[in-house]
């Protein structure tokens, strides 16, 4: 059928692996879809009003987000997770259905997420690390010249 909607059942995840070290979310679904969600995805992408706004046009462009870390992962219901990030921002609801359009489009998001960086006149590394982080990436001795 040309023009109808699919409403095929959200697929639900069989697996959450919260992987500190690597800093990733492995997310595996009920219909075989596997998924590796960086933090710093998960962190920019966040589906709350902070991230979002109220609105098209009202997103708030996140920076400084590289090193951020998944301090906890509450489940909401059976429907969601919530995640408590180390930067404190701990609003943003991730239904099921949120988590899987991330994983399906994440290289799509993250070229995004950096033409936007480039667009607010940061570079992907000064967009993406925190003032102190990006000091210390200079060269070896630490500074920056």
């Amino acid at each position: 059928m040309t023009g109808s909607k699919q409403t095929a059942p959200t697929p639900i995840p069989t697996d959450l692996t919260v992987r500190k070290q690597s800093k990733v979310l492995e997310i595996t679904f009920n219909d075989g879809a596997a998924f590796v969600l960086p933090f710093e995805l998960l962190r920019v992408y966040s589906p709350s009003a902070e991230v979002r706004g109220h609105g098209p046009g009202q997103e708030v462009l996140q920076t400084g987000k590289r090193e951020v870390e998944l301090t906890a992962l509450e489940p909401v219901g059976n429907y969601a997770v919530q995640p408590h990030f180390s930067d404190g921002h701990n609003t943003g609801i991730f239904a099921w259905d949120y988590l899987y359009w991330l994983g399906a489009n994440q290289t799509d998001l993250w070229a995004e997420y950096l033409a936007r960086l480039d667009a607010a006149g940061y570079s992907a590394d000064t967009g993406r690390t925190t003032p102190m982080t990006a000091a210390s990436e200079g060269h070896a001795c630490g500074h920056k010249h």
